[in-house]
């Protein structure tokens, strides 16, 4: 009899979760009052509940970016790891995530996960401390964007190779146990990592860095794909599902970092501009590098490094001044790029070059911030935002490294991380989900190509 749980019995666990979730959430005698004589401004709510829907937007964005990136036997199953998120970490905020990141806080290191399960006293009025300016109840949905698509993040790194159900596991646990202490540090005004003055504006560390380091664990955990150990080249399948990823991501990231200003102001607009700028040079970046590389200039290129200035803007968005984040975009590129190329070279099969574009992007982000930012960055003279910045990164990047390993091992106690080899060659469309986006003819053809396969390497995995 196998040690790991069946897929059915896995379902009707997570159904169980969902009814129990959705019982205690009928009858918890949550508090929340009404806004009182709290005088909000308009124009912030109306941009706030804009940029709430922006993030959002960036998700099935990224599931775009990542799909057109796969061999066609894995599109849809690439999409819906991203796609799931929504619903998975949607109902983990409500019912003691948002708590974890911003409830009172535990010593600095975690919120007190009663001060708001099942947003218990998260209503209309503002909160004292951590959104004064707001409806609470604003700031946690749109706080919630930005927890769901940290974990889809790392989807990229272990593509074509993971069953849907252990990921379900390991992004709840991620969510749990790792993105929510690190927000609370980052985020939450007695946060350890808030109190030193750290910088992180919109999520360069919280979300890119803890992402990253994650897809780098994951891709060495789960071990290298058939194609990988072979040798073969990862070629797109879709480009223009990748260049209308870019664009929603591009499009949404307006929100990401405008919105982390909680209002429509002067901040909004700059960390806007900023955004933009440093995707633009570093997408031309990219280009220009493949060129001197004597490679020609390609979509997937010039995708790859927009996303790569955005996400190294990030955590500065709002401290910079424009022609800064021009320069953040150039070296956030440039290191991504020759990440990416050393990787390449390396036996680690990060699947869609995650930890290079994301975990480099937001380190260097986190780095320059400490070099750039008005007034108290280096170049104004003043060094103790950069020792900061980068004990911050060396904290969080341990403790994304290690515990995302832990939860990798408990997850392989529970249910196998990866698809049997006959699974990965026939794709995960149709082993773990039973559905195609090819041709009948090409179904049969890989399905023959299942029965004939002799592989000359199994992949392994360093998880027993």
């Amino acid at each position: 009899m196998s040690k790991y749980l069946k897929s059915k019995t896995t379902g009707r666990i997570f159904f169980i979760l969902l009814i129990l979730v959705g019982i205690i959430s009928a009858i918890y005698p949550a508090q929340t009052a009404d806004a009182g004589d709290a005088n909000f401004d308009s124009g912030d709510i109306a941009w706030m509940l804009t940029a709430t829907a922006l993030v959002m937007l960036m998700t099935p964005g990224l599931s775009f970016f990542y799909g057109g990136m796969v061999k066609s036997k894995n599109i849809l199953s690439t999409m819906l790891q991203s796609f799931v998120a929504l619903g998975v970490v949607s109902i983990i905020w409500f019912a003691v995530g948002f708590s974890l990141c911003f409830g009172d806080s535990i010593g600095g290191i975690i919120g007190n996960p009663l001060s708001f399960a099942f947003f218990n006293n998260v209503g209309i009025q503002a909160h004292p401390a951590i959104a004064t300016g707001l409806p609470f109840i604003l700031f946690a949905a749109f706080q919630l964007k930005f927890a769901i698509i940290t974990p889809a993040l790392i989807t990229g790194s272990f593509a074509e190779r993971i069953r849907f159900w252990s990921y379900v596991i390991f992004m709840c646990l991620f969510t749990l146990v790792i993105y929510c202490p690190i927000a609370h540090w980052v985020w939450h005004p007695d946060g350890f990592l808030f109190k030193m003055g750290v910088l992180d504006f919109a999520g360069g560390a919280v979300i890119h860095l803890s992402a990253g380091v994650a897809a780098l664990v994951g891709a060495i955990v789960l071990g290298r794909r058939e194609t990988h150990l072979n040798n073969e080249s990862q070629t797109p399948s879709n480009i223009p599902y990748i260049l209308l990823g870019t664009g929603l991501l591009w499009f949404g990231w307006f929100g990401f970092n405008a919105g982390s200003s909680l209002g429509a102001n002067e901040v909004a607009i700059l960390a806007l501009l900023n955004t933009n700028m440093a995707s633009a040079a570093a997408m031309i970046c990219w280009i220009l590098l493949d060129v001197i590389s004597n490679k020609k200039p390609n979509v997937v290129g010039a995708c790859i490094g927009a996303v790569v200035g955005l996400a190294t803007v990030t955590p500065a968005a709002g401290y910079i001044d424009p022609g800064s984040s021009i320069l953040f975009g150039i070296i956030g590129c440039i290191c991504s790029y020759y990440v990416v190329h050393w990787k390449n070279k390396s036996t680690i099969d990060d699947t869609l070059d995650v930890f290079p574009c994301h975990g480099v992007g937001g380190i260097v982000g986190m780095i320059l911030t400490g070099v750039f930012a008005k007034e108290i960055g280096l170049i104004h003279g003043e060094t103790s935002l950069l020792i900061t910045q980068f004990v911050a990164v060396l904290v969080i990047g341990v403790y994304s490294y290690a515990m995302t390993y832990l939860i990798l091992k408990l997850t392989q106690q529970i249910s196998p991380l990866r698809v049997s080899l006959e699974d990965e060659i026939l794709g995960l469309d149709i082993s773990q989900h039973g559905e195609t986006v090819m041709g009948e003819m090409e179904y049969v053809e890989n399905r023959m190509s299942r029965a004939n396969s002799r592989p000359i390497k199994t992949p392994q995995t360093v998880v027993e």
